[in-house]
């Protein structure tokens, strides 16, 4: 439900693009690793895979549960809430292995939350948290890398702002641009295998940039 929900909405806020290293759906049971920038973007990443033919199951922050409506559909689709900085965090990886051996795919943030700015623009992702390399370690699942760029245009900065950004957006359209890159499997040593999922997660958000920045030039 949540997927078909981004699917319907985002075209309404923006143009999205979307490329990929490997066609068609992601394969089953695999990892998802996104670069986290805006409110947005989840939306714009979850409509960009179900165009390619996925509806990966989310980790999200624990509190998405508590925002009425949403936290049902969270629930109903079974999506995976992380409590940060408890004793259950820990529950959300052992859940999220779960559904990769039932053969969901999962959309983890490396990063596990937003950037601290209040412009616009994009940047590179930031520092990535273990998550990642851990459940890839506990689980065997193949890891591919997906940059999306433009979300920020939609909504950034502090809550009027942002607010604004979604009024507008249908007028404004701004360009959204999601780039897959060809799946990895991570090494057991948690620290590098961390970098290398920033690194491949870098480059796919690069590419995104590069593509949103030659269709900037040809408009």
């Amino acid at each position: 439900m949540l997927s078909r929900i981004a699917s319907a909405l985002v075209p309404v806020l923006g143009r999205l693009s979307v490329s990929c290293e490997v066609a068609g759906p992601v394969a089953p049971g695999s990892i998802v690793a996104a670069n986290h920038s805006s409110l947005a973007d989840p939306g714009v990443v979850l409509a960009a895979l179900r165009r390619l033919g996925t509806e990966p199951v989310v980790m999200a922050t624990a509190g998405l549960w508590r925002v009425p409506v949403l936290g049902g559909v969270l629930r109903a689709g079974g999506h995976i809430p992380v409590h940060r900085g408890t004793d259950r965090a820990a529950a959300a990886l052992d859940s999220a292995a779960k559904a990769l051996a039932a053969g969901r795919v999962v959309l983890i943030y490396g990063e596990g939350g937003l950037p601290k700015r209040r412009d616009s623009r994009d940047a590179e992702p930031g520092a990535f948290r273990t998550g990642v390399a851990r459940l890839a370690a506990a689980s065997g699942a193949p890891v591919v890398p997906l940059g999306q760029c433009g979300a920020r245009r939609l909504s950034s900065g502090g809550t009027v702002k942002q607010l604004a950004g979604f009024a507008t957006a249908p007028l404004r359209r701004p360009a959204l641009y999601v780039h897959l890159g060809a799946p990895l499997h991570l090494v057991d040593d948690i620290t590098e295998a961390t970098a290398t999922a920033q690194r491949a997660v870098t480059a796919a958000w690069r590419t995104a940039e590069q593509r949103r920045c030659q269709g900037e030039r040809r408009e």
